[in-house]
């Protein structure tokens, strides 16, 4: 048997997949593939295959970047256990683990037992062990078959976990996000409606900048949704870090985010997120791609209104009466790019117009004229008054760049 395990830049398993009777490995980007890794632009179409010949496995790599077998570039070469595959020079990793079989009828001989490890060696910070491979918890805790690694943040509807796939439910071994709602919270009607739209939404949903859905389900009168983990931070915990960004970059995650909506607001019917802002927005370490998280507060066009929800410094007028529609998503668009590009809260550059409040950053000195215009008419009071459309907006972005 070989199993590959993708590996995150410091090393953590991210995903496994075992292979016990197959003789033929594809990997790359295209979907035929027996592993795709479609989130890598580094990564070919068809980017290697492994082989197996009698007992050895042999690489034979296709891409077009380059292959690498622990730091050195190959074309075809033989792979051993715990070898390191990179695809590119910049590219993902791969470790290797080759498992030579034994007859059933035979008991494992003694010097092949696995002996226990005591975990000796490891960072504080690492999840699991360089020596064995398996978690590093004090004590191990599952919910269904997810065993639970570190707590990521506690809210009002309950506990957000990084968890461990051990068994494979999800596809394959994997590191992920496990949502738990809290049986408080569950009493309440309209949370346990929004917990249960949120699975229900994402289920549905396939894009590349949207976390995928694994699993939703209830044990011990709790409600847990199990979707993909991003590795990254938000945009607000970066901002607050490590200070503004250039108008360049914030310009450049925000056409991102348009594209984002745009499939969103394209939908049959169209999906109103209601809950964009730097919060919701992760951008991940290996290429800077930009997610947004958090549909919980989703909406159909077309659904009953009146429900109120959203961040104040980041809702549009209409929204905050219970009636949002996509231009409400484009309007959340200029208060973030606000406080990507100052740091500072965006209630700080509303000022009064006719109809309601509107942002006014031109007395910011790195913002130039055309942003700034730009941004005024994203916040304008009226939704007709602004952009139509998340493509007319990410073109007006755009077109700022040329003065970079």
């Amino acid at each position: 048997m070989i199993t590959i395990t993708l590996l995150s830049p410091t090393q953590q398993p991210i995903q496994n997949w075992n292979f016990s009777d197959q003789s033929l490995i594809r990997i790359g980007r295209q979907g035929d593939n027996d592993i795709v890794l479609d989130q890598f632009l580094q990564v070919s179409r068809h980017h290697l295959e492994l082989k197996q010949v009698n007992s050895n496995w042999e690489l034979y790599s296709q891409g077009a970047n380059g292959t690498f077998i622990n730091d050195v570039l190959i074309s075809k070469a033989e792979v051993k256990d715990n070898d390191l595959i990179k695809l590119s020079r910049e590219g993902p990793v791969l470790k290797i683990q080759i498992t030579t079989s034994l007859n059933k009828s035979q008991s494992t001989p003694p010097q092949l037992l696995k002996p226990t490890c005591k975990h000796h060696g490891n960072s504080p910070n690492n999840l699991f062990c360089i020596h064995c491979g398996e978690p590093l918890v004090e004590e191990e805790k599952f919910i269904s078959q997810y065993q639970l690694l570190r707590t990521l943040g506690i809210g009002g509807m309950g506990i957000t976990y990084l968890a461990w796939d051990k068994t494979g439910k999800t596809g394959s071994q994997r590191l992920l996000v496990l949502k738990e709602m809290n049986a408080d919270m569950a009493k309440n009607e309209k949370a346990r409606e929004l917990f249960e739209r949120e699975a229900r939404i994402l289920k549905s949903l396939s894009h590349h900048s949207i976390p995928k859905y694994y699993d939703f389900f209830v044990e011990n009168n709790k409600k847990y949704l199990a979707m993909e983990l991003i590795h990254g931070e938000n945009l607000e915990k970066k901002i607050y870090e490590k200070g503004p960004l250039t108008p360049k970059q914030g310009i450049e995650l925000m056409i991102q985010l348009c594209q984002i909506l745009d499939y969103l607001h394209s939908l049959t019917p169209p999906l109103v997120h209601r809950d964009v802002k730097p919060a919701n927005l992760i951008l991940r370490n290996v290429d800077y791609r930009l997610f947004l998280i958090d549909f919980g507060a989703v909406k159909e066009i077309g659904t009953p209104n009146f429900t109120r929800i959203g961040a104040e410094e980041y809702m549009a007028p209409e929204q905050g009466r219970g009636n949002p529609v996509p231009q409400s998503d484009l309007f959340a668009i200029g208060p973030t790019l606000t406080f990507l590009l100052t740091k500072e809260s965006p209630i700080k550059y509303y000022r009064k117009q006719a109809g309601g409040d509107k942002l006014d950053v031109s007395k910011i000195p790195n913002i130039p004229p055309q942003l700034t215009q730009v941004l005024a008419k994203t916040t304008e009071p009226k939704s007709s008054d602004r952009f139509q459309t998340a493509q007319e907006l990410s073109q007006a972005l755009a077109a700022c760049l040329t003065y970079y």
